[in-house]
């Protein structure tokens, strides 16, 4: 497919293969709606189990997104490659997914995506670390481009409606995601002295705050990067690690959790004509309305 096609349509991905993969069984990925990537069951639930979205990858600026956390578990490579980084030497480890994390209130601190565990040879827990994973959230429509291709699949297929044209939603993903996590889950497990993995994708990553690296043995917190690369025979993208960002978890948290100020002197502006319309007499709804909209 050349370059000008790909970037005529949004999608990287359906149901596991690029729209250019004819193969026997690409269509029957396809046609049953299955998931390749170790979903909990054999088919897609993507926001739906009966209809679901089956886009695991988004094409953008000829570069594959990847919008589905399940699209991580190709292989399950992240947990083996975590498990380098959380276990020193050689033991005997597993990992458990979703697990219930609880503050010293009892109130919930959400769930851990993975815990990898090691244990003795009497199946006693030795040590865990957790693999917190994040893939991207969009901006714009997928379900049009999706249905339409999948009532006529074809490589050739095309989609050039610019109306909430789909994209990576960078700054959603880190702001109501990544970083909540990262305060909320990680704070509990800095305070245990476990190691943590983040699992993101490098152009996610390239969003955030640079971070201070670390030599390995001296850190206790660790972004995994990974992309998908493009096999050219097979027609297949195959999840590999790419960078491994060896941090501590309070300097990464220092960064991540940092908004950077904008003017002050524009914030001062509001604050003026919100203060000369306040003496007009105007109501603070006025303000919100007319000024803040401004």
């Amino acid at each position: 497919m050349s370059v000008d096609k790909i970037d005529m349509q949004p999608l990287g991905e359906v149901f596991g293969f690029p729209i250019d993969n004819e193969s026997e069984r690409s269509k029957r990925y396809r046609t049953n709606k299955l998931c390749p990537f170790n979903n909990i069951v054999s088919n897609c639930t993507k926001n739906s189990i009966e209809f679901p979205l089956g886009i695991c990858s988004l094409n953008h600026k000829d570069k594959q997104v990847i919008i589905c956390p399940i699209r991580f578990r190709e292989d399950w490579t992240i947990i083996s490659d975590a498990a380098s980084f959380i276990f020193e030497g050689k033991t005997a480890w597993t990992h458990v997914g979703e697990v219930k994390l609880k503050d010293k209130h009892g109130k919930s601190a959400g769930n851990i995506d993975y815990v990898l565990v090691s244990y003795d040879d009497k199946g006693r827990v030795l040590d865990f670390g957790s693999l917190e994973v994040q893939a991207v959230y969009i901006s714009g429509n997928l379900t049009g481009p999706f249905t339409a291709y999948l009532e006529e699949p074809t490589p050739l297929f095309s989609w050039t409606k610019a109306f909430k044209y789909p994209k990576p939603d960078y700054l959603s993903s880190s702001r109501k995601r990544l970083i909540p996590q990262i305060i909320a889950k990680g704070s509990i497990l800095k305070q245990w002295n476990k190691k943590q993995v983040v699992a993101l994708q490098s152009s996610f990553y390239n969003t955030l705050t640079s971070l201070p690296e670390f030599d390995k043995y001296e850190s206790d917190f660790a972004f995994f990067l990974y992309d998908l690369i493009p096999d050219t025979v097979t027609k297949v993208l195959t999840l590999k690690l790419k960078r491994i960002i060896y941090t501590k978890f309070a300097n990464a948290l220092e960064q991540i959790a940092k908004f950077e100020a904008g003017s002050i002197n524009q914030f001062t502006d509001i604050l003026q004509r919100k203060l000369d319309a306040k003496k007009n007499g105007n109501t603070d709804a006025y303000n919100f309305e007319n000024i803040d909209a401004e």
